[in-house]
Parts: structure tokens; C-alpha cells; sequence
């Protein structure tokens, strides 16, 4: 199996998303300037927090298609402690909710979002281990 390692968010506006990221989630972000494309390296975890995983990777998953809903594209789900306490983070720091959260079974507590670059991204309380 081949794991994920990184992913990648789509910018208009450096400074934006970053202060974004840093304000709803408490991510670190470094430009890497002009000579590097203007690309941006943000730090999600001091400390691997997958540790039974190889090499600490993160999972994804496939959804289908569902005719009338917005912002179907690739995205990630963003772990958090406290899911409300996340959503507001996000309205502060200049998101958009996409709807109310849902109950995963045997998961937790989601909702996704539009950052505000547009791009769709999601959160997850996890459901505490037993």
C-alpha cells in the first residue's frame, strides 16, 4: 500500500490563507518565496498522532457523487477536540460552514467547510476510544 504523506490546498491569497489556517486550526505556515514558486509548508502536528500506523499515515476515504450538492472535490478532514468550539474558529478566522454537523456512527461528530480561498475542507470530533 501506498500511504498518503502530504496534501496540498490551492491559494488566491498567501497571506489569507495562511492566517486562515494559523487562526482556525493553530497550523504553522512558512513560505518557502518566490525562487520556490511561492509555495507554503504548514506544520499540522508537532508529534506523529498516528503512531500504531507505519511512518505515522494519515487514511482517506471515497464518497459518491450526490447530484445537487456543492463543492464535491477532493478535500481533508481536520481532527479536533471540541467540534463547536472548531466551527467558531472557522467563522472567526472568515469560513463558511456547508450545512450542520452529522453524527458518523462509530466515528464522531463532522461538518465541512469552505475556507477562504473557497477550497472545501471538513472537521472531525472523533467519537472517544473505548
Amino acid at each position: 500500500m501506498n500511504p498518503v504523506v502530504h496534501f496540498e490546498i490551492p491559494y488566491r491569497d498567501a497571506d489569507r490563507a495562511s492566517a486562515f489556517y494559523a487562526k482556525a486550526f493553530g497550523w504553522k505556515a512558512t513560505s518557502l518565496g518566490p525562487r520556490m514558486g511561492n509555495y507554503i509548508v504548514v506544520v499540522t502536528a508537532e508529534e506523529d498522532v498516528v503512531p500504531e500506523a507505519p511512518g505515522g499515515a494519515i487514511n482517506g476515504g471515497l464518497y459518491p457523487v450526490k447530484e445537487g450538492w456543492p463543492h464535491q472535490y477532493p478535500s481533508i478532514v481536520i481532527g479536533v477536540d471540541d467540534l463547536a468550539l472548531a466551527m467558531d474558529r472557522v467563522r472567526t478566522a472568515g469560513g463558511t460552514l456547508l450545512g450542520e454537523p452529522m453524527r458518523i456512527p462509530q466515528v464522531g461528530d463532522y461538518v465541512a467547510f469552505l475556507d477562504t480561498e473557497g477550497n472545501r475542507g471538513a472537521m472531525l470530533q472523533p467519537k472517544p476510544r473505548a
